[in-house]
Parts: C-alpha cells; sequence; structure tokens
C-alpha cells in the first residue's frame, strides 16, 4: 500500500480529503492498538512478578534495614552528634516530638536531619 501511495505522490496527484482521512485514521488506529497491546503485556508481567513475589524482596529488605536503624541509632547515639539545637519558647519533648514528625513525613533518618532552631509561634 505504501508504495502505491508513493508512486500516486509521484505522478502530481493529491489525494483527496477522504483519502486523506482514512490513511489518518487507519494509522491513528494502528497506534493505538500498538499501545493497547504494549499495555496489555505489561499488566501481564506485572500480575505474573506479583504472584511470584518477585516484587515483595525489595519491600521486605527496606523494612529490614528500617528495623535494624533503630537498634543501630540508638548505639550510636552518645558518638553522635549534628551540632547545637536553640529552642525558642517550646520545652525538649514538644522539640523532640516536631523532629519526629518531620522525619516520618520526609521519610528522612532523623540521624540524617540536622536542625538549628525550633521557634513557638504564637497565634494571634
Amino acid at each position: 500500500m505504501t508504495s502505491a501511495l508513493i508512486q500516486f505522490a509521484e505522478r502530481g496527484n493529491v489525494l483527496s480529503l477522504a483519502d486523506a482521512l482514512k490513511n489518518a485514521g487507519f494509522t491513528i488506529m494502528v497506534v493505538f492498538a500498538v499501545l493497547c497491546l504494549i499495555f496489555i503485556i505489561i499488566s501481564i508481567a506485572g500480575k505474573i512478578f506479583s504472584a511470584t513475589g518477585i516484587s515483595d524482596k525489595p519491600a521486605a529488605a527496606k523494612t529490614e534495614a528500617a528495623a535494624a536503624a533503630p537498634a543501630a541509632a540508638a548505639a550510636d547515639e552518645e558518638e553522635f552528634s549534628s551540632g547545637s539545637l536553640k529552642l525558642k519558647g517550646c520545652d525538649e519533648k514538644t522539640a523532640a516530638m516536631i523532629m519526629a514528625i518531620v522525619s516520618d513525613n520526609t521519610g528522612i533518618p532523623l540521624s540524617e536531619l540536622v536542625f538549628k532552631s525550633i521557634t513557638l509561634v504564637e497565634d494571634k
């Protein structure tokens, strides 16, 4: 079909609007069909991998590492210092809670965060 179109165009003839729309529609349908086929293949591959448990192994490794991190952090807590923290208008319990919340929300371990100051802001 492609060679016929090339020969047709070489003769100086122009496709009619209906033929051009048919060609465009056919091309769009082929692209859409290939995208659907790729989607189906990826879905099947995902189900196969989740059934075999391949995708669960990295999550289990992360969980084990997260469980081991607090024990290691507690052992190194006396030796590790990230500087000084200035508390302005809040007590140590509140500051500790704020630091834990920030660590949890950002996903960054507390040992990697550096807090310079925590200031209590009054509502007006």
